[in-house]
């Protein structure tokens, strides 16, 4: 079983090709910078298959599969070992990463072909993979650390790759700013949980917290303080109410960057970190309250914003923020295998509208706005056809990989062990401005007659390393859902089952024994098997319909009905449309008041003032000083003599003062 013995290789081989392209990228053509980048991660990917392949035939008694394989750190009492772990949810979360990252590289040859710094992007995007996937194979919290800062670090690189152009470099700052936000009470988090289990290894952790009692609301202890600090961290990462800031920003990225940073993997990891941690989160009732309430807020509100916005792009941004928000409420309400689900469908037809809309870019010269495409369904037929099954997945339509994700979340909101009606209501209407929304991006960008200069833009098709991901990634959006499928007749949700054992009830046992501790906690059961009919006919499927239809009404049939709306209601469009004036008032609260802080006080008193001050006036005297001394140097003999004289008697008074 090479690959179970030998998981590491899977990091390694992206690590290998960040290396070589790195190094010597510079000096290769471009086909071998390609066989590089993408074959490292292609291996990769088929390393996934086989290690899948070998884990499905591994005993229950041997999973987790842990590999240790050297002292890492040690200091006093701490210690860390390079130790990967290997579970149900690694392995979906490696299959999602390696293959959705690999099919993104093979759209990359296309897409990037043409750009300079080709060999660098290559690089930095096997960096990324090499960081993402030591995320998610960490056995303990400290490597997982590693990966988390790492991707940290790979994005900033990748969103400012275009260096030259100032809103790239800044929009790379930003985010890693933002992120770091988020990462100070992730770090405080990590620091709190060492001093309470003496331990930073999953085993030790979540084994020792299986056994603590549920922490109530009114006595909010030690665990609440740690699943707040850790929701932090993944507030930042994943771009969660109020740290979402940077991800719009991040578009001036390479839309393959997009693509894999920002729908598939990066802005995930918040969303594994607290899957992961659910241990931790089931004896913390309040920090899983906060979970469900952000991710709802957080999908009710980027949803909002997502509804006027005309770069293409950015209506995606807002899109993959509102859908990790669907994730954090599943998590929230207790449906982890749920949230896990609808990442990893999420990642199929997100990274599918990414590449699609960069086809679309591509296709007409680089033009992003909306408003200036349209009429583009019979000229760029294979990324409108595939953009469409993506659209269709997104916005919940029976059948599709979304809608049975979306729906499991929002059925364990409505009725699940930690349901919240209020939360369901956000969720519910979250779904509708989805399909609104994304509707309105397809309608657009491909129907309608076209709203360019069609003799000076040469609209063409893409090439076929780019259209094929877009196939393959398109096929996922429509069949990766259906694990679940049996479950509407009444039979089993497969996702769910592979998932169970690593989501299996772990709250202690309380006073009514470990079966109602175990029905307290697990999402499922059989009132959760709503029945085909009542699925397809369901409250989701309902607002996915308005939504589709308000969206054809105002932007097909009633074109000039949006405009109308906005000359009608201006002050509600100039607030939807400038994203509530929240980067605005971010930088006249915190950021304007700390660039003055640090330009009067920290710039002009203590560096200039007190350090520089210090360090000149030292030289000021020293100067000064010497300058007196340097008269004594007169060159008159007699003058010698009386100094050399003076220097003698001060000497002998000094001895005789000694002696006595």
């Amino acid at each position: 079983m090479l690959a179970l013995d030998y998981p590491w290789i899977i990091p390694a081989l992206p690590l290998l090709g960040a290396a070589l392209n790195g190094l010597l990228g510079c000096h290769w053509s471009k086909r071998w910078v390609d066989a590089v980048g993408v074959g490292t991660t292609g291996l990769a990917f088929a390393a996934t298959l086989e290690l899948a392949r070998e884990f499905t035939r591994l005993p229950a008694s041997q999973i987790p599969a842990i590999k240790s394989y050297f002292t890492w750190i040690t200091a006093g009492s701490f210690r860390v070992d390079y130790v990967l772990q290997i579970d149900q949810l690694t392995i979906v979360m490696l299959l999602v990463v390696t293959g959705v990252g690999w099919l993104i590289h093979i759209y990359s040859t296309g897409y990037m072909a043409q750009e300079g710094g080709y060999y660098r992007f290559f690089g930095y995007l096997n960096l990324f993979m090499f960081f993402m996937l030591t995320l998610v194979m960490a056995g303990n919290f400290v490597l997982l650390f590693v990966g988390w800062e790492g991707v940290g670090l790979s994005s900033y690189l990748l969103i400012g790759f275009f260096f030259v152009k100032k809103i790239a470099a800044d929009a790379g700052k930003k985010a890693f700013i933002v992120t770091r936000i988020g990462d100070f009470g992730f770090t405080l988090g990590l620091l709190l949980m060492f001093w309470t289990f003496r331990s930073l290894d999953y085993a030790v952790v979540f084994g020792t917290a299986g056994q603590r009692p549920v922490e109530n609301a009114g006595q909010a202890g030690v665990l609440t303080s740690i699943c707040l600090l850790l929701l932090a961290g993944a507030i930042g990462k994943s771009a969660q109410l109020p740290l979402y800031i940077w991800l719009p920003d991040a578009m001036e990225g390479p839309t393959p960057v997009s693509a894999l940073i920002h729908a598939a993997t990066m802005v995930a990891a918040g969303v594994y970190m607290v899957a992961r941690c659910h241990v931790l989160y089931e004896h913390a009732p309040v920090a899983m309250l906060a979970v469900a309430v952000v991710g709802a807020l957080t999908a009710f509100y980027s949803a909002t914003i997502g509804l006027v916005q005309t770069d293409i792009k950015r209506v995606l941004a807002y899109s993959t923020i509102s859908q990790l928000g669907y994730m954090f409420l599943g998590c929230g309400v207790g449906a982890f295998a749920a949230g896990i689900f609808h990442l990893m469908t999420h990642a199929f037809f997100k990274a599918l509208l990414f590449l699609a809309a960069g086809s679309v870019i591509h296709a007409i010269g680089g033009e992003q706005d909306m408003r200036r495409m349209g009429g583009l369904r019979k000229k760029v037929p294979w990324t409108y056809w595939t953009m469409l099954m993506a659209a269709l997945a997104i916005a919940g339509t029976p059948l599709f990989s979304g809608f049975f994700s979306k729906e499991e979340i929002l059925e364990a909101a409505r009725s699940g062990p930690h349901s919240n009606s209020v939360l369901w209501a956000l969720g519910l209407i979250g779904a509708m401005l989805t399909s609104f929304y994304i509707f309105r991006l397809v309608f657009l960008t491909f129907h309608g007659p076209p709203r360019f200069d069609e003799h000076q833009t040469h609209v063409h098709e893409s090439a076929k390393n780019m259209l094929a991901p877009l196939v393959v990634l398109a096929l996922l959006s429509i069949v990766g859902g259906w694990v679940a499928a049996p479950r509407l007749v009444g039979g089993v949700d497969h996702f769910d089952k592979f998932l169970d054992p690593v989501f299996r009830a772990s709250v202690s046992r309380g006073p009514e024994g470990p079966a109602a501790a175990a029905q307290q906690v697990s999402p499922k059961g059989s009132d959760w098997a709503v029945g085909l009919l009542p699925a397809l006919m369901g409250p989701p499927v309902i607002v996915a319909l308005i939504g589709f239809l308000v969206a054809w009404w105002f932007y097909i049939r009633r074109p000039q009905t949006p405009e109308r709306l906005a000359e009608s209601f201006p002050a509600p469009y100039q607030v939807l449309l400038n994203k509530y004036y929240v980067d605005e008032l971010y930088a006249r609260v915190i950021v304007r008041p700390l660039v003055w802080l640090s330009e009067r006080l920290l710039w002009s008193v203590v560096d200039e003032g007190m350090i520089d001050g210090s360090v000149n006036g030292v030289a000021h005297v020293a100067r000064a000083f010497g300058d007196r001394l340097r008269h004594i140097q007169s060159g008159n003999t007699r003058s010698y003599a009386a100094w050399v004289v003076l220097g003698a008697v001060v000497f002998t008074t000094l001895l005789i003062w000694m002696v006595r």
